[in-house]
């Protein structure tokens, strides 16, 4: 049986959506980080149903067999997406799920997609200004191998954190990913699928699906001015690459967390993606 990923759908209260977005979250985090947003986007645009889903190995999504590869995830969106009565048409993607969002359009999206979004995911190969964050993917990861499972409490894992060297919030925020189990508290992710992830991430070169939209796409990247993940070399493609069917985005006071450092700004540039984007009656 085909993996299908777990996802919440978010639709505005008395709304009749009649088109249906996808927004797919980062590498250790899940549908439900989004939701907030999600509920704000809907409430200004009823049309619309936005669907975030648990990627593979994320959340509530578990037991997809590998490989577990950005294209794996992209399929996985495929098979969720044709349980609406509405196809998705737009997609939008952060971190991690910027190149799933890429990999869906070009793989998946067929005539039904119009736009596809990646926020704060550079479309290239390796990790790029990433390596030089404290609190890089490639720092987490190495934090998380070293804390000795279970913990008895959750403020025990922000403390080992701390310990180790990441930030606050950061810390805060791998309590998300805690669940119970006896003597405490486990990881429900597999670390070895989410490393197998991230590997394969590195390696994904998506910037043909930006340089050269498929037919009927609009893409667009936006970039966080503080802290982000682009390097000069990724912005300065992403500067290459605008043109009528590319935009590109910069959010100056934000970091990576795009939705929680600049929401409005980011919910007013996501607001007129899908009011452009909404079939006519």
């Amino acid at each position: 049986m085909e993996f299908e990923p777990e996802f919440i759908e978010v639709v505005a209260p008395g709304g009749r959506p009649r088109a249906t977005a996808m927004l797919v979250h980062g590498i250790l985090g899940s549908g439900a980080n989004w939701r907030s947003f999600a509920r704000k986007l809907v409430a200004a645009h009823p049309e619309w149903r936005v669907v975030l889903p648990d990627l593979r190995n994320h959340g509530r999504s578990r037991g997809a067999l590998p490989p577990h590869t950005v294209a794996a995830c992209a399929a996985d969106l495929a098979r969720l997406g044709r349980r609406f009565d509405v196809a998705p048409s737009v997609c939008i993607g952060h971190s991690y799920g910027g190149k799933v969002a890429l990999a869906w359009a070009r793989d998946h999206g067929g005539d039904h997609a119009r736009e596809v979004w990646a926020l704060d995911s550079p479309p290239g190969t390796g990790r790029g200004a990433d390596e030089s964050s404290a609190d890089g993917v490639g720092r987490v990861l190495e934090a998380l191998r070293r804390v000795r499972m279970p913990v008895a409490r959750r403020e025990d894992l922000v403390a080992a954190l701390d310990e180790l060297g990441l930030s606050a919030a950061v810390a805060q925020w791998m309590t998300t990913n805690l669940e119970a189990a006896p003597g405490g508290y486990r990881w429900r992710f597999d670390i070895d699928a989410i490393e197998a992830m991230v590997d394969e991430y590195l390696r994904a070169d998506l910037w043909p699906v930006v340089e050269a939209p498929p037919v009927g796409l609009r893409v667009g990247l936006v970039i966080a001015g503080r802290g982000g993940r682009y390097d000069r070399a990724e912005r300065l493609r992403a500067e290459r690459a605008r043109g009528p069917r590319v935009e590109v985005h910069e959010l100056p006071g934000s970091g990576h967390w795009v939705h929680v450092d600049a929401p409005g700004p980011l919910a007013a540039l996501l607001g007129d993606v899908l009011a452009r984007s909404l079939p006519a009656d």
